[in-house]
């Protein structure tokens, strides 16, 4: 397995993202990947092929947003398993690679698998972060670019929503995460109080 070259070959590819993809860049990829394997490395995980397929998952879980908006985990697999043999992955490693992708499409279902589940936490690893309103910003931007616009109570209503629905699938991400998810919860609740009081 030549997983850098792999990783170079994919970040290569993203710099051609449209670039209405204001959540969804090259720059929610690298920070994927580093969110990932802060994770694995507290949840533990020391094997180093699992670790690297890992890190090739997180580098092409949203590649398939190259050729599609919806959809696009399945293009993200579908593009592993054209690329990835000719760097070494053998089937079985590429398959497993395509579980974790898979496991991030919304709303998440990563199982029982450890790696789906870190893969999972760190997708939204910025939920639960002091970053969480500018990049929340970005993907306000991005789906009024793909026909969903939202105002500001419209989108503080759907961050309530999402932000109380979802959950982090590891130990590390629920007690580095959580507590700050729900201060950020606590925010939006604030300010949809305010905006829409009388």
């Amino acid at each position: 397995m030549d997983c850098l070259r792999a990783e170079t070959y994919v970040l290569d590819l993203l710099h051609q993202l449209p670039p209405d993809l204001r959540y969804h860049g090259r720059h929610h990829t690298l920070d994927v990947v580093a969110a990932a394997q802060a994770l694995a490395a507290a949840e533990g995980i020391t094997d180093p092929e699992q670790l690297t397929l890992l890190r090739t998952a997180a580098h092409y879980h949203d590649a398939g947003f190259l050729s599609t908006y919806r959809g696009h985990e399945a293009a993200g697999c579908a593009l592993a398993r054209t690329v990835l043999p000719g760097f070494g992955y053998s089937a079985a490693q590429i398959e497993l690679i395509c579980r974790l992708i898979m496991a991030t499409e919304m709303p998440q279902a990563p199982g029982p698998e450890p790696l789906a589940r870190i893969l999972c936490d760190a997708d939204l690893d910025y939920l639960g972060r002091p970053d969480y309103w500018p990049i929340s910003q970005t993907l306000r931007t991005e789906l009024a670019s793909h026909g969903q616009p939202y105002d500001a109570a419209a989108w503080l209503r759907l961050q309530q929503e999402f932000l109380t629905t979802h959950r982090y699938w590891t130990r590390t991400a629920a007690t580095q995460r959580e507590p700050q998810k729900q201060a950020r919860l606590a925010e939006v609740r604030a300010e949809l109080a305010q905006l829409t009081a009388p």
